[in-house]
């Protein structure tokens, strides 16, 4: 799979995933009633993290919402928190996906930025998967835990007789979509990840060769100066003007008044 096709599929996981976290978060049938006992039943109870619902056989709803913070219970606060911290965090990962996208050019952004954006998006949206992820499944472990206390209130004395009859919550469907919606969000968080490796440019190594210039060995003379370059014995040959000793590469470059006639 090609570098843009895995960011832009884990950008559109990450995005229907937090869409879903926001969806579950504000669902009220987080917890509904159990009908297993009884199948029949007028009023139909349900409740979310905001409210808390009774809908009745003639189709009216009615919903209350929690008017305190302090006298709920610790859990409901704690998955409160887990949820809204997942969806900030993908939110501020959506936002910053959206710049790192590489079929995306803004001004002369280079791919190395692209790449830490990338990287830091898809981490965002792992962290904000888990949040999710962990917010439902303490929900439902609450829901377990008071389930099966329900069930055994309801069941005392000889022979398993009924002396009580309590209303039992169970998995509402806010609780399956966000634990997809967290599953979604995760899998697009480690595709961005995945896709951060091949917008890192590739460093090039290049050998360095030295090179070294012939140095002149310069021996004077009282008569003039013997200029020797070091190629061999045809670099001493020399021709002798105005009583001074000059080599072919002197008189080449420092012509006389006798080569214009």
């Amino acid at each position: 799979m090609s570098t843009t096709t895995c960011q832009v599929v884990g950008f559109l996981l990450s995005l229907l995933g937090l869409a879903g976290c926001i969806a579950a978060t504000g669902m009220d049938m987080w917890s509904t009633q159990d009908l297993y006992d009884n199948p029949v039943t007028s009023v139909f109870q349900y409740e979310g993290l905001w409210r808390s619902c009774v809908r009745q056989s003639s189709g009216f709803t009615e919903c209350r919402p929690y008017f305190t913070i302090l006298g709920l219970p610790a859990m409901l606060q704690a998955v409160r928190a887990l949820m809204i911290v997942g969806i900030v965090l993908g939110a501020i990962g959506l936002l910053v996906s959206i710049f790192a996208l590489k079929c995306i050019r803004i001004g002369s952004m280079e791919d190395s930025a692209k790449a830490n954006m990338t990287l830091t998006s898809g981490i965002m949206f792992i962290i904000s998967g888990l949040c999710a992820i962990a917010g439902v499944s303490v929900f439902a472990n609450m829901l377990v835990t008071n389930f099966w206390m329900s069930t055994a209130n309801m069941y005392t004395g000889m022979g398993g007789m009924v002396q009580t009859v309590q209303t039992r919550y169970t998995f509402g469907s806010a609780l399956f979509v966000g634990w997809v919606a967290g599953g979604l969000t995760l899998i697009g968080g480690v595709m961005m990840c995945i896709a951060c490796r091949g917008l890192v440019p590739e460093e090039t190594t290049y050998k360095a060769v030295s090179y070294h210039a012939s140095g002149h060995n310069v021996g004077y003379k009282p008569g003039g100066f013997k200029a020797s370059t070091g190629f061999g014995p045809n670099s001493k040959n020399k021709k002798i003007y105005d009583g001074g000793a000059r080599t072919e590469d002197e008189v080449q470059s420092h012509p006389s008044k006798y080569d214009y006639v």
